[in-house]
Formats: C-alpha cells, structure tokens, sequence
C-alpha cells in the first residue's frame, strides 16, 4: 500500500490543492517498506490527483481539501482521510494502527473566498 500525506517542513499541509511536496510511506500490513518525498513540481487541484494516480497512491492524508478534489481522488481509487494535523509521520502510523479516520472537518466548503484558514476545519 502507497500512503500520500500532504507535507510541508515534516508536518501535515493543510490545504491539498496548494501542496508542493508528499510524503509517500509505502507499507506492506504494518511494516515499513519506503518513504519518499514527491514534488507536486508546482501542479494545483486537478493535476495534483493524476500526479497521485500515476505514483499509484492507495490513501492521501490531508489537513483540507474541497469536494470537487475529493470526488476526484475517490474516482481515481483514492481513499481520502481528511482533517488530519501535526507530524506527518506520525498521522501515518495513527492511520495503520487505526486512530485517524477521515475527519468531515476537513471539508473546505469555501474555496474562492481567498482567505487565511486558521483552524484545521478548513484548509
């Protein structure tokens, strides 16, 4: 399984589709098998997903993302958990042993309004 996070200075991105870089965990169960950084090379929302597709990415974990990305991602065959904060390492071990599930908070609901989120419901 290949699990993306959005990533920036190790910790969670909160806003998908303005991420530069991924952390890519490939795990086999609950082992370890690789981790890398994948650069989004400057992409936005719709490209980020066939950037993610073509890496045959299983899971994104993200702080926010909109509807429009996340129906996008799923399409691909992409399992979403949004909401997610903090270390991005460690939101990957909290997936694999079950404590983050995807968060409805994670929903931005507002795209287009051009402001700072600051809280991690909306990114």
């Amino acid at each position: 399984m290949k699990i993306a996070v959005t990533y920036e200075k190790g910790m969670v991105f909160q806003h998908f589709g303005k991420s530069e870089q991924f952390l890519v965990v490939e795990v086999e169960q609950t082992k370890l098998l690789n981790k890398s950084l994948l650069s989004a090379d400057g992409q936005g929302h719709s490209a980020l997903v066939t950037l993610l597709a073509k890496a045959e990415i299983d899971t994104l974990i993200c702080g926010g993302l909109g509807q429009g990305a996340r129906n996008a991602l799923e399409q691909a065959g992409i399992t979403v958990i949004s909401g997610a904060f903090g270390n991005a390492e460690a939101t990957v071990d909290a997936y694999l042993n079950g404590s983050l599930q995807d968060s409805p908070s994670g929903q931005c609901s507002h795209h287009g309004d051009h402001h700072a989120c600051t809280d991690h419901s909306c990114s």
